[in-house]
């Protein structure tokens, strides 16, 4: 449980609204009679013996007011819980259902929340009648559509955060996924719409009373009491005071309550339809991967729901033990090509492969075994804020696919994630695994990220650029711990990244891409030997800076690549580089795709043609 970190608006709201509650149930008891004693004087005004005067019986309107507290909070409080668990649920559940259920759930919202709360609340009060059960029911339900459209409004950021796609591959199922991680990171604005859900009905049901179809004689609310002080408003106006205050300062009260609690909770501590096209069929590439390759990627395109291809044809393996680097600039459909790997592809994106398997798992079927999923492939997020449930400690998610998948008791989950924590050189890590993803910074986050990818002991990690996000004096710390990891367990790492230093640095075999298709796949060595032979490749390394001896060496401008890759929709029929590339040949390139043979797809270096 979070601890609570009290603020003054919460302490006083509470204290506030404790007081009303005591109150509700104090004065039946101690004020029950003068409250249903009639006597002469009727409408009388404001005096010592009756503060608030006296109602068309001779009933004391003050002790009217107290006695009223009981009814009017048990009925708000009732509407409330109705609203907000109804809305709540239908807000969240269609977020972790299926596309259609969503969709249908969705639109359902939409048509609801056009209608005006209260006046579909009149019209159920109408249906079912008056009383304080109909009231209830009735504003219930009227407010639900509201807490339904703003709880699928947050929940739909955070369903599309890493940490719970991550969870959807781990398999945890529908309602864990709800209660662990939807409900407790929208928890503080939903405390927020709470407190003012309150009111809201608060008044809501005062209104329904004061119109006449809500609380009926012998029983009363403020709503009523309300209504009747308004006919002697001109010759009593202390008679509508009472029960005009009392709805305002519970309102507002639970404003304030909401308010602080959202500040108190915030885990940061205050610092916050349509039908895919299949594609052409896949060809397998001439290409062809080792028999002993552990990852075999062939002939993979990821597609939009329109057909548009985002990567085309996309054709490497990596072998057991081995360091693979995918690199290129922006938008060459890296990433989707990892992503396509472990399954984690974005929600309608599409993905299909001639040959897509890690060893004997077939990563391209409709079935994949997601233990298997979630225990032999480890994946390293770019951003390593987003990577963790801000609303769960370390421990519990690092823990999380060992006990899920590992059947790994707590105390051996937990052994066994402080050791990873002390193999990527986090300091203190019984500490870490107790702390909230917050109280790390960001370097700390992407060891912890690599800690849980090594944690279930993987066979493969693929790291989607992993050091994007990090300060530069911590990049080389990362790279240099992937290296280890490699060296140490033998895991082989995808790594993707759009500096080919870092790639030449790291890995040991780079496959070059560009504008979702392979143009080149070459050794580290020759990499970095500057032995590439796509023109593509060769501007990547001439626009990358490197240290130089200016005794030695002569100083060598920057060099810059003319122009943009093409969106995907406009990508020609030909050499997507045509356009940008200094040796492109009149007629062929813009017009012929060519094809990876001897690791380079170019037509100009098939022809041996020299750049001028």
């Amino acid at each position: 449980m979070r601890r609570i970190r009290w603020n003054t608006p919460l302490v006083v709201a509470l204290s506030g609204l404790g007081l009303i509650a005591l109150l509700g149930i104090a004065a039946p008891f101690l004020w029950e009679e003068e409250a249903t004693a009639l006597s002469g004087a009727a409408r009388a005004s404001a005096s010592a013996e009756h503060w608030l005067g006296t109602d068309a019986l001779g009933r004391d309107v003050l002790a009217r007011t107290l006695v009223a507290t009981r009814l009017t909070l048990e009925m708000a409080l009732a509407a409330t819980a109705i609203a907000s668990v109804a809305g709540i649920l239908l807000g969240t559940v269609v977020w972790v259902s299926g596309r259609r259920v969503r969709e249908l759930g969705l639109r359902l919202i939409d048509v609801m929340i056009c209608y005006p709360a209260l006046l579909l609340a009149m019209v159920i009060a109408t249906v079912l009648g008056t009383g304080p059960a109909a009231s209830i029911l009735a504003i219930g339900l009227g407010g639900a559509p509201a807490f339904a459209r703003l709880t699928a409004n947050m929940a739909a950021s955070v369903a599309q955060r890493d940490f719970v796609t991550q969870a959807r591959l781990l398999g945890v199922p529908p309602h864990r996924l709800l209660a662990r991680h939807l409900l407790p990171n929208i928890s503080g604005p939903l405390l927020v719409l709470l407190s003012v859900a309150f009111a809201n009905v608060l008044v809501a049901l005062s209104g329904l009373s004061f119109l006449g179809v809500g609380v009926q004689s012998p029983d009363y609310d403020w709503g009523s009491l309300l209504n009747s002080g308004l006919e002697s408003l001109y010759t009593n106006p202390a008679e509508a005071i009472g029960p005009v205050a009392a709805i305002t300062l519970t309102g507002v009260l639970a404003g304030f309550v909401g308010d602080g609690l959202a500040t108190a909770l915030d885990p940061h501590g205050g610092d916050t339809k349509a039908r895919t096209r299949r594609p052409a069929p896949v060809h397998p590439s001439s290409l062809r991967a080792p028999a002993d390759a552990l990852l075999k990627v062939d002939g993979l395109v990821v597609v939009l729901p329109d057909g548009t291809r985002l990567v085309d044809g996309v054709s490497f393996h990596v072998a057991p033990g081995e360091i693979v680097g995918l690199v290129g600039e922006s938008g060459s459909g890296k990433s989707l090509t990892a992503m396509s790997v472990a399954r984690l592809l974005p929600e309608g994106l599409s993905a299909h492969a001639a040959e897509l398997t890690l060893d004997d798992l077939d990563l391209a079927g409709p079935e994949a075994d997601p233990r298997r999923l979630a225990t032999e492939i480890g994946i390293v997020y770019q951003d390593p804020s987003a990577s963790f449930n801000p609303a769960l400690k370390m421990g519990g998610q690092l823990t999380e696919t060992l006990r899920v998948h590992q059947r790994a008791g707590r105390a051996e989950a937990y052994k066994r994630a402080v050791d990873a924590l002390e193999q990527v050189r986090i300091e203190n890590p019984a500490r870490v695994v107790k702390q909230y993803p917050h109280e790390l910074s960001g370097g700390m986050r992407q060891r912890a990220m690599i800690a849980a990818a090594l944690l279930p002991g993987p066979r493969l990690i693929v790291a989607d650029e992993p050091t994007t996000a990090l300060d530069v004096t911590v990049q080389a710390d990362v790279l240099d711990l992937l290296k280890d990891i490699n060296r140490t367990h033998g895991t082989s790492v995808l790594l993707i990244s759009h500096d080919i230093g870092v790639i030449g640095t790291v890995c040991h075999r780079v496959v070059v891409m560009y504008a979702g298709r392979v143009v080149e796949e070459l050794s580290a060595a020759d990499l970095r030997a500057g032995r590439a032979r796509h023109p593509y490749t060769k501007a990547l390394l001439a626009a990358s800076p490197r240290l130089q001896d200016t005794d030695t060496e002569e100083r060598v401008l920057l060099a810059t690549i003319p122009g943009r890759p093409p969106a995907p929709a406009d990508r020609p029929a030909g050499c997507a580089f045509a356009d940008r590339c200094p040796v492109a040949l009149d007629g062929l390139c813009a017009t012929e795709r060519p094809d990876l043979t001897d690791a380079v797809a170019c037509h100009a270096v098939h022809q041996e043609v020299q750049p001028v």
